[in-house]
């Protein structure tokens, strides 16, 4: 007696059940060592402790600013508002005002002027190293360039005090070389070493395929370089020239030395400025601890560190965005 079986049309095996759901990441991970998970719990460790430095820095800042604007408001009626726009610093003042921004416009016009010299500088000089300098010279100019970034700032700001003031000075008929243009000459020799060694790491992550399909296809040098390299690592050298600007925005010592210290909205080069770092660095030592005057420094602090870390967030969603394209 015969018996009709189903058979089916398709002679391959049938495939073997797949894992779904938390049982596919399951069976996906794989099985770390003692060591390897001691290592990754260290990590973690370590990973958390920065976090939680970076979170108590923050309560630390806004809490002592804060008694500026709500634990005890003066008769004058301080606001934010008008901390943040009145150009008036006067902490020491029988009527003490506490206006900032003159500060952050120095701070800023200190910071723009420095990026016009550094940023076209460093990425010239990155794509020198990257693109056009030859290996001997790479490594003889590239660790040059990098020990530049570690000369002290107090020694640039000699250096702007002593050579670079009096040239000012004697060559353009001012009053005082000690101004925004010497201030941002030595910011940019600051940010220089930084922009150039970011931008030759990104230039030099461009796929070599890339440039030799250029080549093949007749490209000369100058034309991979400006039309194929650059495009391609544009993303890495707009993160450098960020993290430089972070650099120069954070910069004491030089701003302190050689801004000329005046708290102005300048209205030219050729005046002087006092940015927020040489502000804090030059009262937070005489003020008396809860004050009026000790609380509108730390609300400095809070602008900076917001300032700071735009710069920051906005070098990483580049960066981020730069390796994605890639």
């Amino acid at each position: 007696m015969a018996t009709d079986f189903p058979v089916s049309s398709d002679p391959s095996p049938p495939a073997a059940s797949k894992p779904r759901g938390p049982l596919k990441a399951f069976a996906l991970r794989p099985r770390l060592s003692p060591a390897e998970k001691g290592s990754r719990l260290f990590f973690l460790v370590c990973a958390i402790l920065a976090m939680g430095q970076m979170l108590l820095i923050m309560i630390f800042l806004f809490r002592e600013a804060g008694g500026l604007f709500f634990d005890r408001p003066d008769s004058a009626g301080q606001s934010i508002l008008a901390f943040l726009f009145d150009q008036d610093w006067y902490p020491t003042y029988s009527e003490p005002s506490f206006g900032a921004l003159s500060l952050i416009a120095g701070s800023l016009a200190v910071t723009f002027f420095s990026s016009l010299l550094a940023a076209p500088l460093g990425i010239s000089l990155a794509l020198y190293l990257a693109c056009v300098a030859g290996n001997r010279t790479r490594e003889l100019v590239k660790p040059a360039v990098e020990l530049l970034a570690a000369v002290p700032s107090v020694v640039l700001g000699l250096i702007g005090m002593v050579v670079v003031a009096p040239f000012l000075q004697n060559v353009l008929g001012l009053s005082t070389g000690l101004n925004l243009l010497n201030a941002s000459l030595i910011l940019a020799i600051m940010a220089t070493p930084t922009v150039a060694s970011l931008g030759e790491d990104a230039l030099s992550a461009v796929p070599r395929d890339i440039q030799d399909a250029s080549y093949a296809l007749g490209a000369t040098r100058w034309e991979t370089i400006w039309q194929v390299t650059t495009p391609a690592a544009l993303g890495g050298l707009a993160t450098a020239v960020i993290l430089g600007l972070g650099r120069a925005l954070g910069e004491t010592m030089v701003v302190l030395m050689v801004a000329g210290g005046a708290a102005q909205v300048p209205n030219s080069l050729f005046d002087a400025v006092r940015p927020l770092t040489s502000t804090l660095a030059a009262e937070m030592g005489e003020t008396a601890v809860g004050g009026r005057h000790y609380q509108a420094l730390f609300a400095l602090g809070v602008v900076l560190f917001l300032m700071t870390l735009t710069f920051n967030v906005l070098a990483l969603y580049l960066s981020k965005r730069w390796r994605r394209r890639r």
